[in-house]
């Protein structure tokens, strides 16, 4: 109960059950209002190619005659997404750190930052393949040119706008800057840098099937070029429909991580 005089709004407490059943069953509602929506246009009234867009069915056939290629695929793009959206991560942080510190490195280097992601990325594959080969090091470094920009962006931004009070509090206690930076500016930062990475996420995994596109040996990317080259559509959707789960699915973990690693936003911010 709050107390005579808070003035903060009561928070709504959510039963686990029903937590439970609307976390789930929102998002299923939303797949069914999809699939539902998908089959409307290509079987009960037919606006669209079947070879543009496969009926569900023809996709859901495909996917179980080509099981085991297809998970393979998913397995090595998910690797790739992972792994260069980790890298991403570090070299976005300490970028971020660095402008965050000097105000003549955030003049110097914001512009070329700006101009580096305004680059069309898919104009940059054959030059990537030409210059690292084939194989994992030009896809990683497509992962990484999509997404470490919102990384950045997030964590400088963090950094540079920590509440007033808190660094005043930090300056009265005569906290050096090191202590500041860890007790203050770097927990105040936390929720801004999550929302980089969660925007980071997606565009690494637009990175790995692009980055396969040009260069892949295998992956999901490489096999929707190969499906699409031979006509072979349901096959190429049922590629394109598990990029899309594997991308909710990272989310999805990104989004607890930030759950278990921030408890007290939720605590401190109000529910809609």
């Amino acid at each position: 109960m709050a107390e005579a005089g808070d003035s903060r709004p009561a928070r709504r407490v959510v039963p686990n059950g029903r937590a439970t059943v609307m976390a789930v069953g929102w998002p299923a509602l939303g797949l069914a209002v999809a699939i539902g929506g998908w089959w409307v246009v290509t079987s009960a009234f037919p606006l669209v190619h079947p070879a543009v867009l496969p009926p569900p069915a023809e996709v859901l056939a495909a996917f179980q005659v080509k099981s085991a290629e297809l998970l393979g695929g998913l397995t090595t793009t998910t690797l790739e997404t992972v792994a260069g959206f980790l890298i991403s991560v570090v070299a976005g942080v300490l970028i971020g750190l660095l402008l965050a510190a000097s105000r003549a490195a955030e003049r110097m280097f914001s512009p070329l930052l700006v101009a580096i992601n305004a680059v069309p990325k898919i104009a940059l594959g054959p030059l990537l393949v030409v210059s690292l080969g084939w194989g994992q090091r030009p896809i990683l470094t497509m992962v990484f040119l999509l997404s470490f920009f919102p990384i950045v962006l997030s964590t400088a931004t963090g950094l540079t706008t920590t509440p007033a009070e808190l660094a005043e509090l930090a300056r009265s206690l005569d906290a050096s800057r090191w202590q500041t930076f860890r007790k203050v500016r770097l927990p105040a930062a936390l929720p801004h840098i999550f929302v980089g990475l969660k925007v980071a996420m997606p565009l690494a995994a637009i990175g790995a099937v692009i980055g396969e596109f040009q260069a892949g040996e295998g992956g999901l990317g490489y096999q929707i070029v190969q499906y699409s080259g031979i006509a072979d559509s349901a096959t190429a959707w049922a590629a394109i429909t598990l990029v899309g789960t594997m991308s909710v699915a990272l989310y999805s973990a990104l989004v607890l991580v930030e759950r278990l690693a921030l408890p007290w936003v939720r605590e401190t911010t109000s529910e809609r």
